[in-house]
C-alpha cells in the first residue's frame, strides 16, 4: 500500500515538473518573439549595399589597415546576423564562479540591436535562462530560472540602453561592415595603434577606443565608463572587450573568440568567455 500511494506521489511531482518546464519555455519563447518583433519594426534599409576602398580616405591608418585586412572589394554590407555560442560566465561579482552556457544571438545593423539569448547551467537540470538586448533604443537584461522566476529584470532606463548598445558597438568585429563611415560610425585617431570611434542611436551617442594589434586587426574595445551592476546600485565602470582567433568567414576575417571584463581599481576581473560555434549573415539587396 505505502509503495503504490509512494508512486502516485512521486508521478505527482514528475506531472507537475513537466508542466512547469512546459509553462516556462512557452513563456520565454513569447518573450523571444516579443523581441525580436521589436527589432524588426524598427529596421531599416542599408543605403549603401556594398563596400568601396574609396570609403576609407581620410580615416587613421590603423583603421584603414584594419578594414583592409578584414574586407574584400566589393563585399556585400551586412544587414543582419545570427551567432551560437558556446562559453563560461562568472557570476560572482567578487570572487570565481564559472558556469558553462549555450547560447544563440540576433542582430540586426540598421536600426542597431541584438537579443542574446543565453542557457547558463547553475546545477544539474536546472538552467538560468538570459535575454540580454537592445531594441528599439530599449535596453533589456532578463535572467529568469527555467524561465519562470526572474532573478534580474532591468529595462527602459538610461543605463541598460547605453551599456547594451556599447555591447552592440563592441561586437562589431563580428560583423565589420556595421564599422564603416557608410553606416554611420565617425573615427579619429589616438595613436599608430588606436582610434576613438564614436555611434549614434536615436538621443545616445556613444564613444568607444578600439586598439588594433600588428596584424591590423581588433585586438580590444574599451568604455571608459559603463553602467555595473552592484548590490549598492549601478556603478559607471571602465570596461573592456578582447578579441582574437581569427578566421575567415564569408569573406571576412572576424574573431571567433572573445573575453568580456570589467576594470577595476584592484585588476581586470573578467565575466565572459565565449567562442562563436556557427555564424550567418543576411546582406543589404
Amino acid at each position: 500500500m505505502w509503495l503504490h500511494t509512494a508512486s502516485l506521489i512521486v508521478a505527482g511531482f514528475v506531472v507537475v515538473a513537466v508542466f512547469a518546464v512546459a509553462r516556462g519555455n512557452a513563456r520565454w519563447q513569447a518573450e523571444t518573439r516579443q523581441i525580436h518583433a521589436r527589432l524588426e519594426s524598427v529596421r531599416t534599409p542599408v543605403q549603401q549595399t556594398t563596400f568601396n576602398p574609396a570609403d576609407l580616405e581620410g580615416l587613421p591608418t590603423p583603421v584603414r589597415r584594419y578594414f583592409r585586412a578584414v574586407l574584400s572589394d566589393g563585399q556585400p554590407i551586412i544587414s543582419g546576423v545570427r551567432v551560437a555560442h558556446t562559453g563560461t560566465f562568472n557570476l560572482s561579482q567578487t570572487g570565481e564562479n564559472w558556469k558553462s552556457f549555450s547560447s544563440t544571438q540576433r542582430v540586426i545593423t540598421n536600426r542597431p540591436g541584438f537579443d542574446w539569448e543565453a542557457r547558463i547551467a547553475m546545477m544539474p537540470g536546472i538552467k538560468v535562462r538570459v535575454h540580454d538586448a537592445y531594441a528599439a533604443g530599449m535596453g533589456i537584461l532578463h535572467a529568469s530560472v527555467l524561465g519562470l522566476f526572474s532573478l534580474v529584470e532591468m529595462r527602459g532606463t538610461p543605463d541598460i540602453a547605453e551599456g547594451e548598445l556599447m555591447r552592440f558597438f563592441a561586437e562589431c568585429a563580428w560583423y565589420p561592415t556595421a564599422l564603416l563611415p557608410s553606416q554611420g560610425v565617425r573615427w579619429e585617431a589616438v595613436d599608430d595603434a588606436s582610434a576613438t570611434a564614436a555611434l549614434r542611436d536615436g538621443d545616445l551617442t556613444l564613444t568607444m577606443q578600439f586598439t588594433f594589434g600588428s596584424d591590423g586587426l581588433i585586438e580590444s574595445v574599451r568604455a571608459e565608463a559603463r553602467g555595473r551592476a552592484t548590490e549598492s546600485g549601478t556603478i559607471p565602470t571602465p570596461w573592456e572587450g578582447r578579441w582574437s582567433n581569427y578566421q575567415r568567414w564569408e569573406h571576412m576575417l572576424i574573431p571567433l573568440d572573445g573575453e568580456v571584463a570589467w576594470l577595476l581599481p584592484e585588476g581586470k576581473k573578467p565575466y565572459w568567455r565565449g567562442r562563436i560555434q556557427r555564424i550567418s549573415y543576411e546582406y543589404a539587396q
